[in-house]
């Protein structure tokens, strides 16, 4: 039989001096998963202990308080290289014996993009464009509409490619100096309007026509949006032999663009260029691809189309 002095021992209520066991768990946050199923996290303790921190002191009233809580530094998966996907993806392209042939990609939604291939090329047709927008600019600067006449040879420049057209609103903006000038507020570096009438000999580089196609298509331009507008609806109505070239990398009928295409009379050989805007799964792409030294234009409409599709697929499919 226990003693009184036991029982009342055993009936006296424990100390309130408890351990806190703190459990530092980790609010985790995924950052990243890769194809393969990797996820990409990283945690640091503030203390510069280990994962997990537990000690805990009294403060002035009595309660516990915690001296040192893990806590979690997200960190970002590492960005993708697009120049490499980029090149790799041009690297399958197959370019003839003599051809040369320069992409350049640039997303909408996330504003990345990428070039492959170096150098100038003659712009052919795709400078259209080009004289288009500096028309558009004259026209902003002296706070007017296109003439009836302006209109009327836009369309015809753009839409079916006409030559003469070109060369009508070629003279109306001051041919190369007045399209070397409004390249400069476009922000184009390595683009030179061609001598006298060779508007067809502007040369150009994939990076400037990608800056071009921004100035249309963006919303940060130079240009206003009626220009903007005005200029996209001409290249979404191009004549129906002249649908080839970057739309090739489209989904159905979701693009917007101008071709050029030019044999040189020294080589023989042709110029085939192709720039615009395509959809791809409801994502916008603006692509411009230029090829020189093709046997034929049919040979060179193949490297561009194939280029474009191969330029696009870099960024469109999985890393």
């Amino acid at each position: 039989m226990e003693s009184p002095s036991v029982r009342r021992r055993r009936r006296t209520r424990p100390s309130r001096r408890r351990p806190l066991v703190l459990l530092a768990l980790a609010a985790v946050a995924v950052v990243g998963v890769t194809a393969a199923g990797t996820v990409y996290v990283k945690a640091r303790a503030h203390s510069g202990t280990g994962a997990v921190s537990s000690a805990a002191s009294p403060s002035a009233s009595g309660r516990k308080t915690v001296e040192s809580v893990e806590s979690v530094q997200p960190v970002t998966e590492p960005a993708v290289d697009r120049g490499a996907l980029l090149t790799k993806a041009m690297a399958s392209v197959t370019v003839p014996s003599g051809a040369k042939v320069s992409a350049a990609v640039l997303d909408l939604d996330s504003g990345e993009s990428a070039v492959r291939g170096a150098g100038a090329f003659d712009t052919a047709s795709i400078v259209k464009v080009d004289i288009l927008a500096a028309l558009l600019l004259r026209a902003q600067d002296a706070g007017r509409h296109l003439t009836a006449a302006e209109k009327a040879y836009a369309t015809k420049m753009i839409e079916n490619s006409d030559n003469a057209s070109a060369s009508a609103l070629w003279d109306t903006i001051g041919r190369a100096d007045g399209l070397d000038a409004a390249n400069r507020r476009l922000g184009l570096t390595d683009t030179t309007g061609g001598e006298g009438g060779l508007w067809g000999l502007t040369r150009t580089t994939a990076a400037d026509q990608l800056t071009l196609l921004r100035q249309v298509f963006g919303e940060d331009s130079e240009l206003s949006e009626a220009s903007r507008a005005y200029l996209r609806g001409l290249m979404t109505s191009i004549e129906s032999d002249q649908r080839w070239g970057v739309s090739a990398a489209a989904d159905g009928s979701a693009w917007a663009l101008k071709n050029g295409w030019l044999p040189r009379s020294t080589t023989g050989l042709w110029v085939v260029n192709s720039i615009g805007r395509v959809t791809v799964d409801g994502a916008g792409y603006l692509v411009a691809v230029l090829s020189d030294g093709n046997a034929t234009q049919a040979k060179g409409i193949a490297l561009v189309e194939e280029a474009a599709r191969a330029a696009v697929e870099s960024f469109t499919s999985a890393p």
